[in-house]
């Protein structure tokens, strides 16, 4: 039965390997499915899904391949009114009580019956042992119980007896295309990893401890070794104020991400596009500036250099001088960005703009133009191909 679930998860974009789907074959005989579709559905999970951003992809195709033998059971729960399955009053059975109630017989049997409930009910039903509804010991509901169950609107497992759940699915927001919230971000910048270990020996280092100590005749023998860190430098300049207000929230995630992931983080502002100079407080913007030759004097070629703005402005503010809405530039921004890539030959441009607007905004394509087209969408899937260019 899992060799065809396997291919249809292959099909979908997962990557799932033959060893994944044989260490959850090997765990399952050892009864750990618990003959429950919740138990085999964290399981299958935990085995099969070795990346976040690929949850709801797994939700969507494990949904889509155990709807059943019929697919006009897909969208059963929008014929379902909601107000049919709000919790009203709970359902508490003794054991004798829970022993008396019969299965339906089958899957095959217990998604006809539904099909006949859909036709048949046209009003809410509380505590009864048939219809669709709440607190009794119907088939199909939520809140009661049934040895044998179709689980719709409840929130979470309770007797962990259903054979099918219809519940919103746990892990929508982890979609690869949507915007980017700060634990998306950790878990694409976890791609950008170099560790090393630096700095002062402060650690215990266990397995140097036990080998030192047995050459050593049983004689304690500590050894230490420095912290463990990502060795990845980055530089970040952040695009501030105009457009970019729009996308405040998604930047600040951004930033809050780069800065727990990287010990080596440098960051800098700048307003609509690069120029002779970057500031690091926007309170100071026009008394404290960095000019841009000092900061790739100072910062090594071995930084990854990453560009974080929508890149909507007047095309002559990149591509003359004076064209700074803020002030008078003697060279060109392009002259500018051009400096700092040929310093840092590792850099992309991400956008929080959506792609399908670029190919409209003439300072958008002038930009990629600039950057080698190394610019990608401020989304989970945009974030990792951008993480790929600076490899």
């Amino acid at each position: 039965m899992l060799i065809p679930f396997f291919h249809m998860l292959r099909d979908g974009g997962m990557k799932t390997s033959i060893t994944e789907l044989l260490d959850l074959l090997e765990v399952m005989k050892c009864g750990l499915a618990n003959e429950s579709v919740d138990d085999f559905y964290y399981l299958a999970r935990t085995c099969l899904v070795k990346d976040e951003s690929q949850l709801d992809r797994f939700d969507r195709i494990f949904a889509a391949y155990f709807r059943g033998v019929d697919d006009s059971l897909t969208d059963l729960m929008q014929d379902i009114p909601e107000d049919w399955l709000k919790l009203q009053a709970e359902l508490n059975l003794s054991d004798e009580e829970r022993a008396r109630i019969d299965a339906m017989g089958g899957f095959e049997e217990l998604m006809k019956a539904l099909r006949e409930r859909l036709e048949e009910q046209d009003e809410r039903h509380e505590g009864g042992s048939k219809w669709i509804g709440t607190g009794g010991t119907s088939p199909f509901g939520a809140y009661g119980y049934n040895p044998e169950g179709v689980r719709m609107g409840q929130p979470g497992s309770r007797n962990r007896r259903a054979v099918k759940v219809w519940d919103r699915r746990e892990y929508r927001n982890l979609d690869d295309s949507v915007e980017l919230g700060t634990r998306n971000i950790k878990v694409a910048l976890r791609r950008l990893r170099k560790f090393a270990r630096e700095g002062a020996a402060d650690q215990l280092d266990l397995n140097d401890t036990i080998d030192k100590t047995a050459r050593n005749a049983g004689l304690l023998d500590i050894r230490m070794v420095p912290e463990r860190h990502n060795a990845v430098k980055v530089l970040l300049c952040l695009d501030i104020g105009g457009s970019m207000d729009d996308h405040v929230r998604v930047c600040e995630e951004l930033f809050s991400a780069t800065r727990t992931e990287f010990k080596h983080l440098e960051y800098f502002y700048f307003h609509n596009f690069i120029y002779e100079s970057l500031w690091k407080d926007n309170r100071r913007r026009h008394s404290e500036r960095i000019p841009v030759f000092d900061i790739a004097h100072k910062y090594g070629a071995d930084y990854k250099l990453i560009f974080v703005g929508d890149a909507t402005m007047s095309p002559y503010e990149i591509a003359y001088a004076g064209g700074s809405v803020e002030h008078w530039n003697e060279e060109p921004g392009a002259v500018w960005i051009k400096r700092l890539l040929h310093t840092y030959a590792k850099a992309i441009w991400l956008n929080p703009e959506p792609r399908q607007r670029w190919d409209h905004t003439p300072s958008i394509k002038l930009t990629r133009d600039l950057i080698n087209d190394r610019m990608y969408p401020l989304t989970i899937a945009g974030l990792d191909e951008g993480i790929k260019a600076l490899h």
